[in-house]
């Protein structure tokens, strides 16, 4: 009982402490990144290695782990200083040692939190920028000295502590933050019951309720999995219950979900890692990103249409559906936080983690009430404590993936190899866009099988971006489309994260599943591509009739798509739609 009791302290004391931590950074000025970094690393450090669920016992490697990264991330920020004169190189055995410490810490963390694949890719890296120089030909590098090398990766800004690294530290982390004191008080139900009141009615109503529902609660969680997880425990068994097919169910929850990654404002910390890489301001990206986000859950609902002439798909009962009263007060709880955001970023012209700063207080002061204005403060404390601590782990799980991306960039960087392989796509292309595009999908889709997708989008658009820049394509055009196709492997097999988590939910083979989800999904596939041949899609900020022109030829154009693989019908019909879809989505606006 004494340690339970430890257990149930320590975690929301950390999670608060570091809530506070990154607040702070936002209002304290400058602050050394060899500081501020490492701390962000040593925060991650404790919520990887030793967080159990409740009644598993911490091993003592995990613990002596956690310690020795702890170490080294102190050694760094206490001696940034001097450090900082050494020029990336190392001048010690202990500093040499420490270094390794670190890059080992990083690669375990990502391992840790989201599998194996990441930290093997980084591996090979690291091995690459070790010995590449033994490599016959245009592959092969020039070498660096050992303290050189780990030096530049470890006490300069070119690794581990580089600009990436800083995105989650001052920008990501607070938007995090934001979701979490929203997920922790009502604004979940706010979600679910603002869909149902608008969709429930409709045909495939249940089915529609997801999306929306999906769409609202993905844009501040920015996970998939989370979404599944979250909005499919309410959705997936009110849609069985009305009897829809549970292959097809599990693939709506699925692919709705998935849509979380590319919704404004979250993006899974998509949107901003790509401030950082095109130097796009974040109220640009979200502004480029939503046509396309919008076109995306319109896509999946016209899909739902169409499935609705195979299958019988009833709206949710009256019944079921929320009362106006309790729709309108529980949509108070998130709505009122976001128009805080969004004021304070377009009204105010606030800096993004500034204004979310703000949106965070607001709803942290939510989480004192519920839906029937209770002030009870067991229920305030047990808000509080899930904020706390849903901060703190999914801070350290994207710290993880996003350190861990950072030693393959600064590898890159260094060895010169993204360049090459640049060379190599355009080569490969022979000097084409089509074709470029088609090879960055495809290693954009393997890799996002493998690893994250915000780590896929880095390292894709970090080895296939200048290829598709020097063919012609703009750089928020190139991020976007890379990003998106980064995603696709939240719903195509053979390595699917939200079709495997919808198939279970409903028990139902996940073939199956991945099958409706990949019809369903078709956006996915598609929307990208248009974002090549009607760039158009992705200038709502400068350029709003253009954009919305461009969302009615993308929209009809997937639509056309959708029906003909879904809806039944002779094959000569179903082609016809399918080619014409593709013929408008495909046709450049210029021409």
């Amino acid at each position: 009982m004494p340690l339970l009791g430890f257990r149930d302290i320590f975690w929301p004391v950390l999670g608060i402490v570091c809530i506070s931590f990154h607040l702070w950074l936002i209002f304290a000025g400058l602050v050394p990144n060899l500081v501020t970094r490492p701390i962000h690393m040593a925060f991650a450090l404790p919520w990887v290695f030793l967080w159990r669920p409740k009644g598993q016992p911490l091993d003592i490697w995990s613990a002596l782990a956690c310690l020795a990264g702890l170490v080294a991330c102190a050694w760094v920020a206490f001696e940034q200083n001097s450090l900082a004169d050494q020029y990336g190189s190392l001048e010690s055995a202990l500093q040499t040692t420490l270094a390794v410490v670190l890059i080992l810490a990083a690669i375990d963390m990502a391992r840790r939190a989201v599998g194996w694949p990441l930290p093997f890719i980084a591996a090979l890296m690291l091995l690459y920028g070790l010995f590449g120089q033994h490599i016959p030909g245009e592959f092969g590098h020039a070498g660096m000295p050992l303290g050189s090398f780990l030096g530049t990766l470890t006490i300069t800004e070119g690794g581990l502590w580089g600009s990436l690294t800083g995105v989650s530290v001052t920008i990501v982390a607070i938007f995090v933050i934001f979701g979490a004191v929203l997920n922790a008080g009502q604004a979940g139900s706010g979600f679910m019951n603002i869909a149902a009141a608008v969709a429930g009615r409709l045909t495939g109503g249940a089915a529609k309720v997801s999306v929306l529902s999906s769409a609202l609660f993905g844009s501040i969680s920015g996970s998939a999995s989370a979404n599944v997880a979250s909005t499919g425990s309410i959705t997936l068994p009110a849609m069985r219950r009305l009897g829809y097919p549970r292959s097809l169910a599990g693939a709506v929850e699925a692919v709705a979900s998935s849509g979380g990654q590319i919704m404004p404002p979250l993006m899974g910390a998509g949107a901003f890692v790509m401030v950082e890489l095109t130097g796009v301001p974040y109220e640009d990206i979200m502004l480029a990103a939503l046509p396309a986000a919008l076109l995306y859950f319109f896509a999946v609902w016209m899909g739902i249409n169409a499935f609705s002439k195979r299958y019988d798909l009833p709206g949710v009962p009256e019944s079921d559906r929320p009362a106006t009263k309790t729709v309108l007060i529980t949509t108070g709880f998130f709505a009122i936080p976001f128009t805080v955001l969004l004021y304070g970023m377009f009204g105010l012209r606030f800096t993004p983690q500034y204004a979310a700063c703000m949106a965070i207080v607001v709803g942290a002061m939510l989480l004192l009430t519920d839906d029937k204005f209770r002030f009870e403060p067991r229920l305030i404390v047990g808000r509080v404590v899930s904020a706390a601590e849903t901060s703190g782990r999914q801070i350290a799980m994207i710290a993880s993936i996003i350190l861990c991306a950072s030693l393959i960039i600064g590898v890159l960087g260094m060895t010169g190899l993204g360049v090459k392989i640049t060379s190599m796509i355009l080569s490969g292309s022979g000097g084409l866009l089509w074709p470029a595009v088609l090879l960055t999908a495809l290693t954009c889709l393997l890799l996002g099988m493998e690893v994250p997708t915000t780590a896929a989008y880095v390292i894709c658009v970090s080895v296939a971006g200048p290829a598709l820049t020097a063919l012609g394509l703009g750089t928020l055009q190139t991020h976007l489309f890379v990003f998106w196709f980064a995603l696709l492997s939240t719903i195509t097999p053979p390595v699917c994260g939200a079709v495997f988590i919808a198939a279970g939910m409903v028990e139902e083979n996940w073939l199956k599943v991945a099958w409706k989800a990949m019809a369903l999904g078709i956006g996915l596939y598609l929307i990208p591509l248009g974002m090549i041949s009607t760039p158009e899609l992705i200038e709502l900020g400068d350029q709003p009739v253009a954009a919305i022109l461009a969302m009615i030829k993308v929209g009809v154009a997937t639509t056309l798509v959708a029906y003909g693989v879904i809806v039944p019908g002779s094959l000569w019909k179903r082609s016809l739609a399918i080619v014409a879809g593709l013929i408008l989505l495909l046709y450049p606006t210029s021409a």
